[in-house]
């Protein structure tokens, strides 16, 4: 072999030999590529299985039925590529949607299930014969302690656990895991003894001084770790904590609202737009002043508001990152989960000039352990209270939930849409709340679909 030839074939092999073993550059991030996957993953039910679901309850539902209500959205489907794909819940929220089948939905589990109770609500909802007991003994005495001291309902001390686990063979044997839990925010005057009993990753205690706690500044609360992947073995983040949590209850009297100081930072703040969830279109104006029409005080602007998005019943929600503009969503489809509901009720308060912020985390009550959303609104001369958009008005407080909350709710979040702490190096899961936690590698974010979450809750007293 010449020795032209020879070093030919060298600088081939080591051509080869560079693209076997040198790091393979990556391809930059695409968040249309990532909102694709994200819709997918939503958007994953077809036809036949959204009605063989429907079946259960409608043995004879028809095509033309199901064209009416795909064309309608009420059975809320998207093309993915070439095909109309439906939401994985489009089925189950049909039947909590449309009064008449909600109806028909509960007469037939009350037939078919053995002690099925048509008045525990699924949801965000509770379970009205083993939990409101309970909250009615703390929203009583919240009601009947005329005490200026809104924080009186009967405190509740709880301990929860919370893991997050990625499956084994997700990621290469080697790669690092970063992963947010939500942890309870001290910086809430109803949610106190806040006590860490353990954290860490894969049944390995970590000391409190090793572990990264959010910035106190973040509106996101967490404790940050870190871990190598193991070849086929899960990895599991934990954390165990304790904290009392008291109900709040602020009696407002319409006519000692004080007009608002329009220069404050708190004002300006708290009533301005917010891109992209809180945005003040003609719609969201117009509508805002139809439904205040005739009523000059701030207090019962908001509560008129709330009343009216109160309407909206309560459905399963795709993910908020797929979704641009959250109140208009609302405004399209005529239903929506907690944080939708809330989002609508800030901006519309908002465009009003009605100072309200975020607040979020989970409710923990006996029988209705969940995800939540709620938001905060201000009154000058009285301050912020908690106003809880999805509870409504309820049988055992009537308006309580617009200035008051029970005691089972742990507070992770005081705004949406914030930085993690320490931040993100990618778009996060949830782009607006922070409630599952969060996990991603030096190759991207993990999303949903990709990893487990899961918590639990003991009452010590």
């Amino acid at each position: 072999m010449k020795k032209k030839e020879i070093i030919l074939w060298a600088l081939v092999a080591l051509a080869l030999a560079a693209n076997i073993w040198l790091p393979r550059q990556r391809k930059a991030y695409s968040w249309d590529k990532d909102l694709k996957q994200r819709l997918a993953v939503d958007f994953d039910r077809t036809r036949d299985e959204v009605k063989d679901w429907i079946t259960k309850y409608i043995p004879d539902v028809t095509d033309e039925q199901i064209d009416a209500w795909t064309a309608s959205n009420t059975l809320e489907n998207m093309q993915i590529g070439n095909r109309t794909m439906y939401f994985h819940n489009a089925a189950p929220n049909l039947f909590r949607i449309v009064p008449e089948l909600v109806a028909l939905k509960d007469s037939v589990d009350a037939a078919n299930k053995p002690g099925y109770d048509p008045k525990a609500l699924s949801g965000h909802q509770i379970d009205d014969a083993k939990a409101i007991p309970m909250i009615k003994e703390d929203v009583e005495a919240a009601l009947a302690s005329g005490k200026e001291n809104p924080f009186i309902a009967q405190p509740r001390r709880m301990r929860v656990t919370f893991s997050l686990t990625v499956p084994a063979n997700t990621l290469r044997r080697g790669s690092t895991l970063r992963c947010w839990l939500p942890y309870p925010r001290n910086d809430v005057a109803r949610q106190t003894g806040i006590k860490l009993i353990c954290a860490g990753i894969d049944s390995t205690d970590i000391a409190e001084d090793k572990l990264v706690f959010s910035d106190p500044a973040c509106h996101h609360s967490s404790i940050y770790f870190e871990s190598k992947v193991k070849e086929g073995r899960a990895t599991t983040f934990y954390e165990v904590f304790e904290y009392t949590a008291a109900g709040e209850w602020h009696p407002v009297d319409p006519s000692t609202v004080l007009p608002y100081d329009t220069e404050s930072p708190l004002y300006k703040e708290n009533t301005s737009e917010r891109q992209t969830q809180i945005v003040f279109s003609d719609r969201i104006r117009n509508l805002a002043d139809s439904l205040t029409a005739g009523i000059d005080n701030p207090y019962l602007q908001a509560k008129a508001i709330y009343a009216w998005v109160d309407k909206f019943p309560w459905a399963s929600a795709r993910e908020y990152s797929t979704i641009e503009n959250i109140p208009e969503y609302v405004l399209d489809n005529r239903h929506g989960d907690c944080g939708q509901q809330t989002l609508l009720f800030m901006t519309l308060c908002r465009s009003k000039g009605i100072p309200a912020r975020w607040q979020s985390g989970l409710m923990l009550h006996p029988s209705g352990r969940n995800l939540h959303d709620w938001c905060e609104v201000y009154f000058e001369g009285h301050g912020w209270m908690p106003v809880d958009q999805s509870f409504g008005q309820t049988p055992y407080g009537g308006f309580f939930y617009f200035g008051g909350i029970d005691p089972y709710r742990l507070v992770f979040n005081n705004d949406f849409g914030g930085e993690l702490s320490p931040a993100k190096k990618y778009p996060r899961s949830e782009t607006v709340d922070f409630q599952r936690g969060e996990v991603e590698w030096e190759g991207g974010n993990l999303y949903f679909h990709l990893w487990d979450y899961h918590f639990s809750v003991e009452y010590l007293d």
